[in-house]
């Protein structure tokens, strides 16, 4: 199917379902895993004096788990609003990265399709829409894929957060249950499905050499930000020669 094809809004209405369910099906396995997160954050969020209400609310407005982890630890009562919300927007950073490396893939999205996916993409959701397009091209970005993909990883995390949150401290030693690994697992599972030749490997291996160098060397989560900037600067010069030698 072509992009012209793809274009066309007869078709694009007769294949939104059946995109939309291939997209649900391939993001369910991460859903799984954002889960036990979200019930954690829940947990955690109402020990630290906040309310149900609160903490669901938190993760609809800030959908970013790892920054609304990070808050959840630093707050106190009262609440160090400015040091929140500069670490929020450096964990966040490295969204600008995966935004403008999922961006081109999105010409079969309306204006208003593409700013809802750049706003509400998280790691998983960015990693299934940019491997769709590695294996269907950017014609297999369909509007009916992204709402497969995100809508429902995005409403389930709120959900999640708020069945935490009514658990009240049930969950207070994520380590117990083997939580304190599920994130982990989700983003080497993410690695491993990107990963197609040997540049990936060197574009790995820089990312996290930078981030253990940054996490001992700088105080704060810089390194996350850092990591993804040099991991993007590699892949960008691996790509840029070997587009010189085809030449």
């Amino acid at each position: 199917m072509t992009d012209t094809q793809m274009q066309d809004p007869e078709i694009e209405r007769t294949t939104f379902w059946p995109d939309t369910i291939r997209g649900l099906i391939d993001i369910s396995p991460l859903m799984a895993g954002a889960a036990p997160f979200a019930l954690l954050l829940g947990s955690l969020a109402v020990q630290k004096g906040l309310s149900p209400a609160e903490v669901t609310l938190m993760s609809v407005m800030v959908y970013a788990g790892s920054a609304q982890f990070i808050a959840i630890d630093i707050w106190q009562t009262p609440a160090p609003v400015l040091a929140i919300v500069g670490t929020t927007l450096l964990v966040n950073l490295r969204h600008l990265l995966m935004g403008a490396a999922l961006a081109p893939h999105l010409g079969n999205l309306s204006p208003v399709g593409r700013f809802f996916t750049v706003s509400v993409h998280s790691d998983e959701t960015w990693a299934m829409a940019l491997r769709r397009a590695q294996s269907h091209g950017s014609a297999g970005v369909t509007p009916g894929y992204i709402f497969g993909v995100f809508v429902l990883f995005y409403l389930q995390w709120p959900f999640w957060t708020f069945v935490g949150a009514m658990s009240g401290g049930l969950v207070d030693d994520p380590a117990a249950y083997g939580f304190d690994f599920v994130f982990p697992a989700v983003f080497i599972t993410l690695v491993i499905g990107f990963w197609r030749a040997s540049r990936q490997t060197l574009v790995v291996l820089v990312s996290l050499a930078t981030a253990l160098a940054v996490y001992h060397l700088v105080e704060g989560v810089w390194y996350i930000f850092v990591a993804g900037l040099a991991g993007t600067v590699t892949g960008g010069l691996l790509h840029k020669g070997e587009a010189a030698t085809d030449a």
